[in-house]
């Protein structure tokens, strides 16, 4: 892992304009400070979400076609603190389906932190942590040829281009078999008053959720990186939909990185980009979707049309 993450930045760091990948945001401090972020009352994505799975979860049972009596695994790629996913299990467990838990992340505090409250909650749950890339542990389960539900949920997959997106897609459905699902959650397109406060705060939750991409490097790569040096911003307009985060500059400087054995220079006001976060419609996904396995067969939204979780067909 962490000579991926030297690569990653190595790479990220050397390109023009700057740019390093999201998914590093998430080590133990990362974890915590996002969690505040989902709280907080501008991040409307976890409400809007969370609106969905507590109103609408018998209604997504059924629309998948589950079965009391038929045996399925639910697998959550990046289950984090699982608050939405919980909502859906009391459903299925009240309702004494035949399941089995799967979360999956990438951060092996946050999957511990996890199991704890899910043995806490619903003692009776089968949970079977997996930590780890998504494909690799997607791969390890293919073998068994049992039915799948893939939770994909947050929006994560707006951190991703659109060809990206669809290669990401494509490649769940590869280790899934006709009828399994995916239900994706994705951002709706909306104005720049809801979704810039949702991304750079007032009380600056997100900069430092940003700055400890910083820290990170500092600590796991012998980064020389100053954070008082760096200012956090984001930007987004509706007619594109994509928003995004960066860190800037605030003066010329050039910093060191020990186990890369280089230093990378930064102009005063140069920007590097630590996310993106793509927000969609109907016409956008459905492009998505015609280069993969899979099709739509129930759109669940919010009551105020802000997020929207997509059951998808693998076929």
């Amino acid at each position: 892992m962490k000579e991926q993450f030297k690569r990653d930045v190595a790479n990220g760091l050397a390109k023009k304009p700057k740019s390093l990948p999201s998914k590093y945001f998430y080590d133990k401090i990362g974890d915590a400070l996002f969690v505040k972020i989902m709280n907080m009352p501008e991040y409307y994505p976890t409400t809007a979400e969370f609106e969905i799975f507590k109103s609408r979860g018998q209604e997504m049972i059924e629309s998948m076609g589950l079965k009391p009596d038929s045996f399925f695994e639910l697998i959550e790629l990046g289950a984090g603190d699982g608050t939405k996913t919980k909502e859906l299990l009391r459903v299925l467990l009240n309702g004494k389906f035949d399941f089995e838990y799967l979360p999956i992340d990438i951060s092996s505090s946050s999957l511990d932190d996890l199991e704890s409250s899910l043995s806490d909650e619903f003692p009776a749950l089968q949970v079977r942590k997996k930590h780890g890339d998504y494909f690799n542990v997607l791969e390890s389960l293919k073998e068994n040829h049992l039915p799948k539900v893939i939770l994909f949920l947050g929006s994560n997959i707006g951190n991703l281009t659109d060809e990206m997106s669809a290669d990401f897609i494509y490649k769940i459905g590869s280790h899934l078999k006709p009828g399994d699902k995916l239900i994706l959650g994705i951002d709706l397109i909306k104005s720049e008053e809801l979704v810039i406060p949702a991304y750079d705060d007032p009380k600056g939750i997100t900069r430092d959720f940003n700055l400890n991409l910083l820290t990170r490097m500092n600590n796991e790569l012998g980064g020389g990186f100053d954070l008082s040096t760096f200012e956090h911003t984001a930007e987004y307009t509706a007619e594109e939909g994509v928003a995004r985060s960066f860190l800037v500059s605030r003066v010329a400087q050039e910093i060191p990185i020990e186990s890369i054995g280089k230093s990378f220079t930064f102009e005063k006001g140069e920007r590097m980009q630590t996310e993106i976060s793509r927000k969609y419609n109907d016409e956008i996904l459905n492009n998505i979707l015609k280069k993969t396995d899979f099709k739509i067969i129930k759109k669940l939204t919010d009551s105020r049309g802000y997020f929207a979780d997509y059951i998808l067909n693998r076929f």
